[in-house]
């Protein structure tokens, strides 16, 4: 831990005497040491990543590096709270039994197969992700699939991988995917209707890819669960799968979140209807229903703020937002785009790449939160520059959330997932048996990106 501690304060002060060289003031190659030591204790220290962000915002504060005012601004409350809205509305649905009659509902194929079995994971896992988020789609699938191969007496471990696979990429699809799809729609005025016009259809193409890739991958697997099918009998399964029924607490909670999803998904339109400020109703629906929520459901109020809202990851979120605001806040980030835009040589082209494997690439080592927070503000100061900042927001989310699949450790889907493997099938996952088929799929659908980047009209 010491060698890691030494090695933390040498890069983050290493970079703060860089910037000086390259023509930053105090103040900005302060603000850039103390974001690097909260991304490199994330990465080194990941449980005491909260502390680092709380003494690297009081030293900002208390250097007049950034005022109270510029720490408010630059937290980005609006999404805070959105997330907050949406984990209480995820919450209710877990509490009413959503996820376990979703699933045993679509896995009710008939003349179940390996093939269609795969088909379904993939679908399932990474529509929900789009749905809901990530994590919570996870828990569910990895459910699903335990009972599925327990019964048919095969490794779960290559389904799970797939479908762990498949929500990364899936997480993509909407703004509701993923953190980070919230955080990119908040800061550059995209639209719900954006996503799902550009950012659902490649995220379509790169799952079917991917479907492609580990059938081909898994083939062994796939013909042992087939075997196993036969011997036992497809049908079977509908006796081990959960069944809940679409009671009447279900379809209300259902209801609020069909609601809710249909107010987002057309909240630009209602936005120009009402005269309101862009995202308005965006950030604040899940805010109306969680409201409606706790009313309904007043005696268990309480359990959906302090059981479902992950106040922990929230906090971290908002003063890591503040500490990379405070990067623009003191004029870093126009510097840095400045330079960036000058390595591409004015190239778009070039610079939509780098963004992009960039992103995707960091995002295999750390947090994709923190490396689109850290982007963020830099995307944004290219706009002095006169360029269309569209493709590098999609370059972004797409290499953010793809990232995630190159390395074990590249999402918290990744990191849930693996670890009730590891707690329920004592089953530990390894470096070496992720890394082929990851960076197979994270390589594949990253190209596939960058190629739709490049070359369709609609992304630029």
């Amino acid at each position: 831990m010491i060698k890691k501690f030494i090695a933390l304060i040498v890069i983050s002060v290493s970079l703060g005497f860089l910037s000086t060289h390259i023509g930053l003031n105090s103040h900005q190659s302060l603000s850039i040491s103390i974001f690097s030591v909260s991304i490199l204790g994330t990465l080194f220290f990941w449980d005491f990543r909260l502390s680092f962000a709380f003494l690297g915002t009081a030293i900002l504060l208390i250097t007049r590096t950034i005022d109270l005012e510029g720490v408010v601004k630059a937290a980005s409350l609006e999404v805070i709270l959105f997330l907050v809205g949406m984990m209480v509305l995820i919450g209710l649905l877990k509490d009413s039994g959503f996820f376990a009659w979703l699933v045993s509902l679509i896995l009710r194929i008939k003349n179940l197969t390996a093939n269609k079995f795969l088909i379904a994971i993939s679908l399932i896992s990474a529509l929900l992700a789009c749905a809901v988020d990530e994590v919570t789609s996870i828990i569910f699938i990895v459910a699903a699939i335990f009972e599925i191969c327990d019964y048919f007496e095969v490794d779960a471990t290559p389904f799970v991988i797939i479908s762990i696979l498949m929500t990364n990429i899936g997480s993509a699809g909407t703004v509701l995917g993923n953190p980070i799809g919230i955080l990119i729609a908040s800061k550059s005025g995209l639209t719900f209707e954006d996503f799902i016009f550009k950012a659902f259809p490649i995220m379509l193409v790169c799952l079917a890819v991917t479907i492609f890739v580990v059938k081909k991958w898994y083939r062994k697997p796939l013909k042992a669960l087939d075997e196993k099918i036969k011997e036992l009998g497809a049908n079977e399964i509908l006796i081990k799968l959960i069944s809940v029924p679409p009671e009447k607490e279900l379809k209300i909670s259902l209801g609020i979140f069909g609601i809710t999803l249909l107010f987002i998904s057309l909240h630009h339109r209602l936005e120009l209807l009402w005269g309101l400020e862009p995202n308005t109703v965006l950030l604040t629906m899940p805010l109306i229903s969680s409201g409606c929520v706790m009313i309904w459901k007043r005696n268990k109020a309480r359990e959906f703020i302090e059981k479902d809202v992950e106040w922990w990851t929230l906090l971290f979120f908002l003063l890591l937002f503040a500490q990379a605001g405070t990067l623009k806040y003191t004029g870093a980030t126009d510097i840095l785009a400045g330079k960036l835009f000058a390595f591409t040589s004015n190239n778009i082209s070039l610079l939509i790449g780098m963004i992009l494997w960039i992103s995707a690439i960091g995002s295999s080592m750390l947090d994709n939160v923190i490396l689109v927070a850290a982007f963020i503000p830099v995307i944004q100061s290219l706009k002095s520059l006169s360029i269309n900042l569209q493709p590098l927001w999609w370059a972004l989310l797409f290499g953010g959330c793809f990232g995630g699949n190159i390395t074990l450790i590249g999402s918290t889907a990744n990191i849930v997932a693996l670890g009730i493997l590891e707690k329920d099938k004592n089953i530990r996952m390894t470096f070496f048996r992720w890394v082929g088929i990851g960076l197979t799929v994270g390589v594949i659908t990253t190209a596939v990106v960058w190629i739709a980047l490049l070359v369709l009209p609609i992304y630029r």
